[in-house]
């Protein structure tokens, strides 16, 4: 990785992180993010997202070596790791409902205004 861009540092700011070419490296993953993140973090490791056969490990940073390795997954895919995987209480985002209104997306005040403008 780049300088100052390695893996303790980035989980030192507590965010979830997208780790790719690592599923082979998990007990390396651990090391580094378990003093930031703690044992209990959730992991997700995603593999072979968007092919037919896609599957999704769920674990934490304590056992998620465990489970990768029953599943023998050894390429193709990606570790999730972060608080935000266990969130809970809030409210799922509008922004792709059919209800919700946007700019490109007119409500029917919008459209019907549209509509008497045009007409003669």
């Amino acid at each position: 990785m780049p300088e100052g861009e390695d893996l303790e540092r980035l989980a030192a700011t507590g965010a979830t992180l997208a780790i790719h070419l690592s599923v082979r490296n998990l007990s390396f993953v651990r090391r580094a993010l378990e003093p930031h993140y703690g044992p209990k973090c959730p992991v997700v490791v995603a593999i072979r997202v968007g092919w037919p056969d896609e599957a999704f490990i769920e674990g934490t940073l304590a056992d998620i070596a465990a489970k990768v390795r029953a599943a023998k997954v050894t390429r193709t895919a990606l570790i999730l790791a972060g608080p935000a995987l266990a969130a809970q209480g809030f409210e799922d985002s509008a922004l792709y409902s059919a209800d919700h209104v946007h700019v490109l997306r007119p409500g029917k005040k919008a459209k019907a205004k549209a509509v008497r403008t045009t007409d003669p």
